[in-house]
């Protein structure tokens, strides 16, 4: 396993684990798989009761580090809210699965919450990626993290398998971006599942047709170490985050000791 894995990430502990053979296929050919059973029950009821307590703590400047939208509760900087998020980002099959797709050193891009209320959440395809495209090289791979179950009715995300192979921009070859695909399909799946997809895939939320029902998400997000990330871990690090935190943790977030020039003035 260490042949196909950053050797700085089992330097620093990371426990080698399989990660399925048609679960590769179906990132190689379709884009995304989804892995069931990721997040036990006592963990998905902690970061459910997390989650709220976040949006009621932040309230209308929920979210602002990275994007507000209207109609959806969002969160950001979540490595630096909860120990119950560090697990998130060093989950070994999720990060099996970003080495097999990027192929070379990555870091952590983001972790956000993402929660579109009844009545709204529609988002038109879109490529996580706006970089060149159709050569084979890869530079995101994102992932959903399901705190209810994902269904049709309650705005799961859509995906066309295959996009990802294509050069083209969704942007350039579908008129109304916002209208169901011919190719999509709905990535439903209960509570507790990981969706994981190749960043180049055309995706995007859908609107949630329920009358109070949640579709809390946490969107965690991998980019190849040379790009820049969503959210800057460098510049958001606080104290407690970086002195509770495993040099492996600290190798993922790009925030290694010299990395932060003086990491007790970091606000």
């Amino acid at each position: 396993m260490s042949d196909s894995m950053d050797p700085r990430l089992i330097e620093l502990g990371l426990e080698p684990t399989a990660f399925g053979e048609e679960s590769i296929r179906q990132l190689d050919e379709q884009g995304f798989t989804i892995l069931e059973g990721i997040i036990d029950p006592s963990w998905l009821a902690s970061l459910r009761a997390v989650f709220e307590e976040i949006c009621e703590a932040e309230g209308e400047e929920a979210g602002k580090e990275v994007a507000q939208v209207e109609g959806v509760r969002r969160l950001a900087d979540l490595v630096n809210k909860g120990d119950v998020f560090d697990r998130v980002y060093l989950q070994p099959q999720l990060l099996a699965a970003v080495w097999h797709v990027i192929q070379r050193p990555f870091k952590l891009h983001s972790v956000n919450g993402h929660d579109p209320l009844p009545g709204h959440g529609q988002q038109g395809l879109h490529a996580d990626w706006g970089g060149e495209r159709g050569n084979g090289v890869y530079h995101v791979v994102n992932s959903m993290w399901m705190l209810d179950d994902m269904t049709p009715d309650n705005g799961a995300t859509r995906i066309v398998p295959g996009s990802h192979l294509t050069a083209d921009r969704v942007q350039d070859v579908v008129k109304d971006t916002l209208a169901p695909h011919p190719d999509e399909v709905y990535l439903c799946a209960p509570a507790g599942s990981v969706g994981v997809f190749n960043s180049n895939a055309w995706h995007g939320c859908t609107h949630n047709h329920t009358e109070s029902a949640h579709r809390r998400l946490l969107h965690c997000a991998f980019i190849a170490r040379e790009h820049a990330q969503q959210t800057d871990q460098r510049k958001y690090l606080r104290p407690e985050t970086a002195n509770r935190i495993s040099p492996l943790a600290k190798y993922i977030l790009d925030v290694e000791p010299g990395s932060v020039p003086d990491v007790d003035s970091v606000q």
